[in-house]
Formats: C-alpha cells, sequence, structure tokens
C-alpha cells in the first residue's frame, strides 16, 4: 500500500447482517488503485463485486455494514466520514455507472436537466454555466446534435444513448474515481464496442481512475490495465492484465477462461469447459481454500486445513495469486474435451419454413392510443430451419429478431407470407387457436426465467402445468415425469419441491428448459437464453442445448446478438437488421470473408478475451432508420462504411448465392467483398 494511491481496502471486511444469520460477503479485502489506473473486478454472481462499488459509495444499505479494516479514497477513510462528507464526495470525486441506466435517469426531466443538476449541486456554479458544461459533455460523449438532446426525456433515448448520458453525468463534475457495474452488460455488440471505446477515451481526457466490473473477460481486456479475480469475496489474483491472461495461475482464473466461446471455437471441434458446481454460501467459509470443492487442482491438507495467503510470483512481483500450488501449475492451455456434436450429413429437412414473412403492427400515439405509424418488424424474411440442426439469428436491439420468433411461437401473427412448422402453415394462426399437437412441436425459452417462473409456485408445479396443458399428463405420472425432465436438464428431482427464488440463475434457466421439453418439443425457440448469465453457467446451459439437441434430434432456433456464442452453437446463421435478412448460411461461410457490411461490422465489435488481440474496428455512426419508416433502397445504406453511391439509396440490394448456401444481399459484388476484408476482421 502507498501514500500515492487514490483508493485502497486494507484489510477490509464487510458483512450483510439477515435473518440466518452474518454473513461475511468480504472476508478481509487488499487492493490499491492508483491516479488514471484502471483496474477489472471479475468473477461469477456472488463473488463480491457489486458489494464493493457498493462499498466505495457507502450504499451497503440498512443490512450491510463495513466490520474491519479500512477503505481509504485520498487517505481519508470512506466508512469513518459522516453523511454530509459523503454527499460532498459522490457525484463529485466519486461517481458510478450502473448496468441498468434508467436506475440512474428520473423519467420525467429531461436529460438535459439531470445533466445540469451535477455542476449546479457541487460547483454553485450558475445555469448558463451549467448548461455549458452539459451540451460539451453531450459533444464529448459523442451523441448527435447536444441541443436537441437536452431537450429528450430518458424513454426517448435508446439503451446505448441512455448509457451515454449516464457516463456523461458521472464524468461532468471531473471526479477522480469512476466505478462502472457492468456497464455493457445489456447492450448491443455495436453499441458496447462504441461504450468501451468512449470509456477509454474519456479515461484518457479526464485523467479519472476507473473501477471497472464485469462477468465478461473481454470487455476488461479492451479497458483495463490491471485485472482483480475474485471469488468468494477475496481477491484469489490480481496483476498486470497481459500478464494475468497469458500466465493465469489460480485454477478459478483459468476456468473462467475455459468457459468461454471464442470467434475461434465451434461445438464440432471441443465442448466448453464450465466449472463445476457453485459459489459456496458466505453464511459459512471453509478452513482453507473457498474454492477447493470446485478446483481439480485441490490437494487436501495443504489446499484445506489452513488460510491460503495472496503471494507474489517470483518470476513477477506484481502478479499475485491465493493458492499454494500457484507455482506448481503447468503452462496455461485451454481445455480441449472431445465435442459431442454430430458432423451434419445426409438429407436436409426443413423443420419450419418462414416464407416472405412480413410483420408489420401500427404503433398507437398519445395516452389515448390513437392510431399510429405501422412499424415493419419483419420485413420479408425467408428462412429455413433444419431438423435436429441449430439455427442462429443475429443483429442489434430492434432488428426484428424477437419479433419473428413471437410470429413463429404464435404470440404474433403474420401480416403477409407464412410460417410453416412440420409442413403444416402456422404463421397466420395464434397460439390460442393451434391444435394441442401444434402447441407441443414448438416452444420457447426466454431471457429471463424469473419473467416466466411464477414465484408463488414451485418448479415441480411449473412444469406439471406444462405436462397438464400440452400432453394431458396428471398425478403420479405428472411428477415421474417431472423428476424426469429435471434429471435431462441436470438438476436434482427435489429441486420440484423449490421455489424459483431458491435457485440461481443458471438453475431457473434450466428449470425454464425443462419446462419447453414437456411437450417433446421438435422445436425449441431461445430468445438470447444465455446474456444475462455469467460465463460458468452460460457454457454449462450451452453444452446443454448440444446435448438435448443430439439426444433428442430437436431443432433449436437461437436468438442472440452475441457472436462468440453464435459460432460456437449455430449451424445455420442470418444476420437480421431492420426487420430483413442481409446474410444468411452456414455458420462456416459467415463467419469468412466474404462478409456484408454489417456482418463485417458486428464482427469486428466482438470484445475478445485478448489484451494483446488487435483488428480495426468498423463504427458505425448514427442510429438505424425508424421502423416506420418505408425504405426502397438496402436498408443498412445511411450507415455502412463502404456504401457505393445513390444505388444503395434506390435501389433493393440483389441477393448474390454462392455455392455452400451462403447469401449476402448488397450492391458491392461478393468477389469485390472477399477483398474488402481489410481492417483484419478475424475470419475463423
Amino acid at each position: 500500500m502507498t501514500d500515492q494511491a487514490l483508493l485502497q481496502f486494507q484489510d477490509t471486511r464487510i458483512s450483510y447482517f439477515i435473518r440466518a444469520g452474518e454473513a461475511n460477503v468480504i472476508p478481509g479485502l487488499n487492493f490499491t488503485l492508483g491516479h488514471n489506473e484502471a483496474l477489472g473486478l471479475v468473477g461469477e454472481s456472488g463473488c463480491g463485486k457489486s458489494t464493493v462499488a457498493l462499498a466505495i459509495m457507502s450504499y451497503l444499505g440498512r443490512a450491510g455494514r463495513v466490520t474491519g479494516g479500512r477503505i481509504l479514497f485520498e487517505g481519508r477513510d470512506l466508512a469513518a466520514m459522516s453523511e454530509d462528507e459523503l454527499r460532498r464526495i459522490r457525484g463529485k470525486r466519486i461517481a458510478m455507472v450502473y448496468q441498468d441506466p434508467m436506475s440512474s435517469l428520473n423519467p420525467v426531466m429531461t436529460v438535459g436537466r439531470q445533466l445540469m443538476e451535477v455542476p449546479l449541486l457541487h460547483d454553485a456554479i450558475g445555469e448558463d454555466e451549467a448548461r455549458r458544461r452539459a451540451l460539451h459533455m453531450l459533444d464529448e460523449v459523442k451523441l448527435p446534435d447536444p441541443d436537441a438532446m437536452m431537450e429528450r426525456y430518458p424513454h426517448q433515448l435508446s439503451g446505448g444513448q441512455q448509457q451515454r448520458i449516464v457516463i456523461a453525468m458521472a464524468l461532468i463534475a471531473g471526479p477522480a474515481l469512476l466505478v462502472m457495474d457492468e456497464p455493457t452488460t445489456g447492450l448491443d455488440v455495436t453499441v458496447e464496442a462504441a461504450v468501451l471505446d468512449l470509456v477509454r477515451e474519456l479515461r484518457q481526457r479526464h485523467r479519472s481512475a476507473i473501477l471497472f466490473i464485469s462477468h465478461n473477460l473481454g470487455t476488461v481486456a479492451h479497458v483495463c490495465d490491471r485485472i482483480g479475480v475474485m471469488y468468494g469475496g477475496e481477491l484469489v489474483e490480481q496483476g498486470p492484465i497481459r500478464q494475468v491472461f497469458a500466465d493465469p495461475r489460480h485454477p478459478y482464473t483459468r476456468g473462467l477462461l475455459d468457459c468461454l466461446p471464442t470467434l475461434g471455437r465451434d461445438k464440432r471441434s471441443s465442448r466448453l469447459t464450465p466449472i463445476p458446481g457453485q459459489v459456496g454460501s458466505p453464511l459459512s467459509r471453509p478452513v482453507g481454500c473457498g474454492f477447493a470443492n470446485r478446483c481439480a487442482h485441490a490437494e487436501s491438507p495443504r489446499c484445506t486445513a489452513q488460510a491460503i495467503p495472496s503471494v507474489a510470483l517470483k518470476a513477477a512481483p506484481e502478479h499475485r495469486a491465493m493458492c499454494v500450488r500457484a507455482e506448481e501449475l503447468p503452462p496455461f492451455r485451454r481445455t480441449v474435451t472431445a465435442a459431442d456434436a454430430p458432423t451434419l450429413e445426409g438429407k436436409i429437412e426443413s423443420a419450419v419454413g418462414v416464407d416472405r414473412l412480413k410483420m408489420f403492427y401500427r404503433r398507437s400515439h398519445g395516452i389515448f392510443g390513437g392510431a399510429g405509424d405501422v412499424v415493419r418488424a419483419v420485413n420479408d424474411v425467408e428462412l429455413v430451419a433444419a431438423k435436429g440442426r441449430t439455427l442462429a439469428i443475429v443483429g442489434e436491439s430492434g432488428c426484428g429478431k424477437s419479433s419473428l420468433a413471437k410470429v413463429l411461437a404464435g404470440l404474433e401473427t403474420a401480416t403477409d407470407g407464412d410460417v410453416t412448422l412440420g409442413g403444416r402453415s402456422v404463421g397466420h394462426t395464434a397460439i390460442e387457436n393451434r391444435p394441442a399437437d401444434l402447441k407441443r412441436k414448438l416452444q420457447m425459452v426466454f431471457q429471463n426465467p424469473d419473467s416466466t417462473l411464477n414465484p408463488s409456485h414451485t418448479v415441480g408445479y411449473a412444469i406439471g402445468r406444462a405436462l397438464a396443458r400440452l400432453k394431458g399428463v396428471t398425478g403420479t405420472a405428472a411428477r415421474q415425469q417431472v423428476e424426469r425432465l429435471l434429471e435431462i436438464v441436470k438438476l436434482p428431482a427435489a429441486f420440484a419441491n423449490h421455489h424459483p427464488h431458491q435457485l440461481s440463475g443458471g438453475q431457473k434457466q434450466r428449470v425454464a428448459i425443462a419446462r419447453a421439453l414437456a411437450g417433446d418439443a421438435d422445436v425449441i425457440v431461445a430468445d438470447e437464453p444465455v446474456s444475462a448469465l455469467d460465463v460458468s453457467v452460460q457454457a454449462s446451459i450451452i453444452n446443454l442445448l448440444n446435448e438435448l439437441q443430439t439426444e433428442r434430434g430437436a431443432t433449436l432456433i437461437f436468438i442472440s446478438h452475441d457472436l462468440a456464442v453464435v459460432r460456437y452453437l449455430a449451424d445455420q446463421v442470418a444476420v437480421m437488421y431492420l426487420g430483413r435478412i442481409v446474410e444468411a448460411g452456414p455458420v462456416d461461410a459467415v463467419f469468412r470473408p466474404p462478409f456484408h457490411p454489417y456482418t463485417e461490422a458486428l464482427l469486428s465489435a466482438v470484445p475478445q478475451p485478448d489484451p494483446d488481440a488487435s483488428h480495426a474496428r468498423i463504427v458505425l455512426e448514427g442510429s438505424p432508420p425508424a421502423p416506420t419508416e418505408e425504405i426502397v433502397g438496402c436498408p443498412f445504406a445511411s450507415r455502412c462504411p463502404r456504401k457505393v453511391g445513390p444505388i444503395c439509396d434506390a435501389s433493393p440490394p440483389p441477393e448474390q448465392m454462392q455455392a455452400s448456401g451462403h447469401r449476402i444481399a448488397c450492391h458491392i459484388p461478393v468477389a469485390d467483398l472477399a477483398r474488402l476484408n481489410a481492417v483484419g476482421v478475424p475470419a475463423v
């Protein structure tokens, strides 16, 4: 610890006092953060990352308390400060950016007024100067037309714009420390990349230190100088980011890196390796290493008999690990487990066919619901999902992915065109009008299992109700099938008596998958099912989906904005933009040149879990056209970095088909697109 450090945690203990007792979430944390330094904290949910952030802001609530040690900011103990002292520091010297920007924005105030409030409160300046600073910050975070933006309300902005406003609010008073808690988790890959670029740029300009909390190792590699890996409230490994990524010395860090799907890995080459088990309860801490019961390298009694200190590595003193075997472990290599996905051979049979599908709806105006503009959510889409294979649909938010899924499931009906399921027309038939056998054929798994599981009912009730509705199975037979379905998704039969709040996020998603399987579905539509999960839980769910497909021959329609997951899981890929398919084909073809310019931009934005990975970023300027706008030419023309001229605005792009079944809708000839991958987008 040095006097020069901006932030210091010195043997800090933090507990929550709950009905079950004292939950010692942070048992004794030590780290420093220097001026203008960026430190990334990574780890699974429940490891204490957000508790560290809340402790810095003194927002632990009534149940939380710093029970030992100190948290020093600019040499002063935050836990010893009065509320008045903390109010003067928060927003002025320390600012925080949360995962959900709407939790920081007042929905009934313009964003301009909210920006102005920060300097008005902390710097005692006049309205004119506060407005000037607000306009300057809007320009710094690269929001278009700052004057017009000042007058908008949060609901009138996209998610990426909302997050930029929150970053502007955090920086407008010139804080010395910026705490960012999962600031890009809910964003599209292109928006995420733009926000990360913005954070790096603003950090250099404002000279603020950053504590960047994330479960995405790719984003941390892009932003930070150092990394701290948290497990059970302890920093089990920390050091310069390049060194830790190149030579991780703690088994937990290696496990996190092993979990990650990357653009160079797919289900036919290797199986993902999730970390077994889950984070232990802070109510009962083991004597020795907290990770020992999940660690393949653990030795008893060395790892279990006494507390494990954090020690500096002999060859690199800045690199520390809390492991007795840190110097003994072999050089890190990704674990390669034999793939269990079948080789795709033989005749392709259609499970779901989408024929010139359109789904338009009219958006109401005003609070009285007057007729408004027509939204072209899905516009002339043609797709085939092959039996027993995975079709991935990718694109930014608002491109029509979820609207297409709703038509497939019968939650919405087609305006024109059709959808066939097992050769039967269903596009114009709402779910309540579909016969029972068709309802069984296609089931959905949603992004957030909490929104689909009733908190008042047990897991067994949720799955049993699906069995009763879809197959008419009740009583003892239903209980037996509930246990069988839980076994299929690798959950204990006893979980049938648990309520959703007693399960982790990954366990709840497994329950949602079990319920989707209750009717022996031929087709599973999974809408962003792993985007909110930790990397280890994500790997487990991806492996589970692969196993179910192999064993049951089900068709999977997988909707995602995570291209690394899509590269790993998919057999076929369709890239959507503004309700249309701009590129589609076998996954190997879509992820190699030639790329549609939009696909190329998406690939260039994927954060790589490698600090030394370098390829040029293609920045998509501006926002997509409104879905109410009737577009004559290419829907991507207004943002395309490779736009060739007026023809892109005036004429629909021709669909160019290659021998592999790879099709690209673009005015640029395929041969030219193949040569245009000059930016070095990783082709795999």
